[in-house]
């Protein structure tokens, strides 16, 4: 009952900070850009160059615009345990994130992406690593800390 009472608690600023800001800006510019756009999501994005997603063509609208469905609804759930600021919120949101980022940062650290060269292959799956990383950090900040809830159960 006290760990309940515990995950259920507020989750510390800096980490509502990080999944409204860090995690889910970038999930939503992504997501709506492509639901909205998806033919100029796939031939401009990132919005610079090299461009990543034009480099491995065809383009297909149905899965553009699925997967920008899937980065809106990350950070949708992101924003929402953001601004709820709920321990249990924050989890599960984050337990999203991480089913969407790590085989993201695996593909792309596994598979060489066309029109990339070495160097920015390396640079791009380190910075989605980077990402996974942040996400350990805002889990582990949102994570009932054990004196808290070793406190709480002698509470009556």
């Amino acid at each position: 009952m006290a760990l309940r009472r515990e995950i259920d608690g507020e989750v510390p600023g800096w980490v509502r900070l990080g999944l409204g800001v860090v995690l889910a800006i970038p999930q939503l510019a992504i997501g709506f850009w492509a639901v909205i756009a998806p033919e100029n999501w796939y031939s401009r994005f990132p919005g610079f160059d090299p461009r990543l997603i034009a480099a491995d063509p065809p383009f297909n609208e149905h899965l553009a615009t699925d997967t920008g469905a899937g980065f809106l609804a990350t950070g949708v759930a992101l924003v929402l345990a953001a601004l709820l600021g709920r321990r249990s919120g924050a989890l599960v949101a984050l337990a999203g994130y991480f089913a969407f980022a790590i085989p993201h940062a695996v593909f792309h650290s596994a598979h060489s992406s066309p029109g990339l060269d070495g160097s920015e292959d390396v640079f791009n799956a380190a910075l989605l690593w980077a990402n996974v990383a942040l996400a350990v950090l805002f889990t582990w900040g949102a994570w009932p800390r054990r004196s808290a809830v070793a406190g709480a159960s002698s509470s009556p």
